[in-house]
């Protein structure tokens, strides 16, 4: 028989065990029992300095949560299942494995077998990358942009109607501006030659994070003139021009958004609105292509006269896709699989929803918000899109 005392004692730790315990077991329980998924995957990150695997790593945990597996019946691995740059800490920095060391037979079978082709980023790694100087220059190049290895994969994936993704940074700088067009072909894409990005403060005396190359160019390019303190997007192109908005001077709104309609064409489940602070691209799009998603920056009147000088749309494309018969081309025109920090393990079923709850969707600060509340539901409906077509076949 319970004492008094220890019923009280009983309830006050019962919610705990639940909580901490019981739940838990459950989740994983159930993710155990899920059935796996075969799907050849074929991830190219060429932006590998370090073991974090920044650019790609979300994307695997997205891809071992669903129990998408190789063929061979093994989970993906962030070290070791992708095309691109291998750190391994020796003086020449690391080792590349990509499809420009692959015979033509062999892209050929690797197109032939692969049933998603993601090119997650391919601007590489520098020398700075593996040094703590803090230099005013733009490092050398030490592996990085698309080869003729990675258009010869593209165009047989294309060929064969194969689902592609890729992202900002796919054929912007360092690729040549030849092997960008014939990606922009194979794609039906067309970059501007624009990417930009959100700083919080433009302050160079409070933000350190503003590249010294973009200070120096940009004074340089307007009369020695900075821009006022307060939170700013930048704006780079390609041939180094530079420009930058000032946030209720040109633009509103602290962050550029990210708008996805209720309801569009394709029925993705995306939240209407969702900040966006870091990198992205501006491109054109055929017109075969639909949007899931656009950037909106709110530009004020001085900042439509601003976009039209620089050759820019109203609205830039965040997300598309365009239908290649059985298969779709997806571009993502932002770093949204960029991840610095880890995601703890994926073997708990209804763990999205759950840090969707913890993570606030208007919390631009929070990485994992971006994650939990827009990249992740976007990259989970591709997959299991994808998935459904290949086994209706």
């Amino acid at each position: 028989m319970l004492t008094e005392e220890s019923k009280i004692v009983l309830k006050r730790v019962l919610p705990f065990f639940l909580i901490l315990i019981f739940i838990p077991l459950i989740s994983y329980l159930i993710w155990i029992i899920y059935p796996s998924r075969k799907m050849d995957i074929v991830v190219v990150d060429k932006t590998v300095p370090n073991g974090r695997y920044q650019e790609h790593q979300s994307i695997f945990w997205a891809l071992e949560y669903l129990k998408f597996q190789k063929r061979e019946g093994e989970f993906y691995r962030d070290n070791k299942d992708y095309l691109g740059f291998f750190p391994d800490g020796s003086p020449s920095f690391g080792t590349f494995n990509g499809a420009g060391q692959l015979s033509d037979s062999e892209i050929l079978e690797k197109a032939t077998n692969l049933d998603v082709l993601y090119y997650a980023d391919t601007y590489g790694v520098y020398e700075d990358d593996f040094t703590k100087v803090n230099s005013e220059e733009i490092s050398e190049k030490i592996y990085g942009g698309l080869n003729r290895g990675d258009i010869n994969l593209l165009r047989e994936a294309a060929a064969q109607h194969k689902t592609i993704i890729a992202e900002f940074n796919t054929m912007a700088s360092p690729t040549s501006e030849g092997i960008r067009s014939e990606f922009e072909n194979l794609m039906g894409l067309k970059w501007t030659g624009w990417i930009a990005r959100y700083f919080d403060e433009m302050d160079t005396t409070i933000n350190h994070d503003i590249p010294k190359w973009f200070i120096n160019q940009y004074v340089e390019q307007h009369n020695n003139f900075w821009v006022p303190p307060g939170p700013g997007l930048a704006f780079v192109h390609q041939d180094g021009s530079l420009e930058v908005f000032s946030n209720n001077l040109d633009y509103r709104g602290a962050t550029p958004k990210i708008r996805t309609q209720r309801i569009n064409q394709h029925g993705f489940k995306l939240p209407e609105v969702v900040p966006y602070p870091d990198w992205f691209d501006i491109v054109l799009i055929e017109r075969d292509y639909q949007v899931i998603s656009y950037y909106d920056i709110d530009p004020t009147d001085e900042g439509k006269e601003k976009l039209r000088a620089m050759g820019l749309p109203r609205y830039f494309p965040a997300a598309v896709v365009r239908d290649v018969g059985k298969g779709q081309y997806y571009y993502f025109a932002g770093d949204f699989s960029d991840m610095q920090s880890t995601l703890g393990s994926p073997r708990f079923k209804g763990l999205p929803k759950l840090w969707r709850g913890f993570h606030l969707v208007s919390d631009y600060t929070d990485r994992k918000s971006f994650y939990w509340n827009y990249f992740y539901p976007l990259l989970s409906q591709i997959l299991d899109r994808t998935y459904s077509e290949k086994t209706a076949d």
